[in-house]
């Protein structure tokens, strides 16, 4: 008979997290592409440069679309890693799993305050003149609806399948 820290574990903790990653950075991805865009009055291409310019600096402004590309791979690069980290913390803490739509909006706001005070402080981004509270609502809303809760309903339904079998 299987323990039950064991039977919790999803059959495929890969497939788990590339699911929850994948399906995250496209929703947060279309919201950048699309609000942030339409909030800032630039391209979705600007958008995702501006993700690159984390790791290249500035120079990413004038990488035109290969930039951007790199940006895109940045974005679910980190969606993946949110994903990963989701999964993780469920394994120590299996109680994240029961409630996905109480601790999937806490994770999303936990993701944005990690992201917003400390990776894009560190990168080589350049520092943002103004940010307008249009823009911090829908960073955060994004977090929450985008990235906490699919990845935590994600990695609960794939354990709740395994132990239902």
């Amino acid at each position: 008979m299987a323990s039950s820290t064991t039977s919790r574990r999803p059959a495929n903790p890969l497939r788990t997290i590339v699911t929850a990653g994948l399906i995250a950075g496209a929703l947060d991805g279309l919201d950048a592409a699309v609000v942030i865009a339409l909030l800032n009055n630039v391209s979705p291409v600007r958008v995702f440069q501006f993700i690159a310019s984390g790791l290249i600096g500035v120079s990413a402004f004038r990488g035109g679309v290969p930039a951007a590309v790199l940006g895109v791979l940045l974005h679910f690069t980190i969606a993946l890693g949110a994903a990963a980290t989701f999964y993780l913390a469920s394994l120590k803490l299996p109680f994240l799993l029961r409630r996905p739509f109480l601790w999937g909006p806490l994770y999303g706001i936990a993701v944005f305050l990690f992201m917003h005070y400390l990776v894009v402080p560190l990168s080589a981004t350049p520092k943002p003149g103004s940010a307008t509270a249009a823009d911090y609502l829908n960073l955060i809303f994004s977090h929450v609806f985008f990235v906490g809760i699919p990845i935590a309903f994600i990695t609960g339904r794939s354990v709740r399948k395994v132990t239902a079998e």
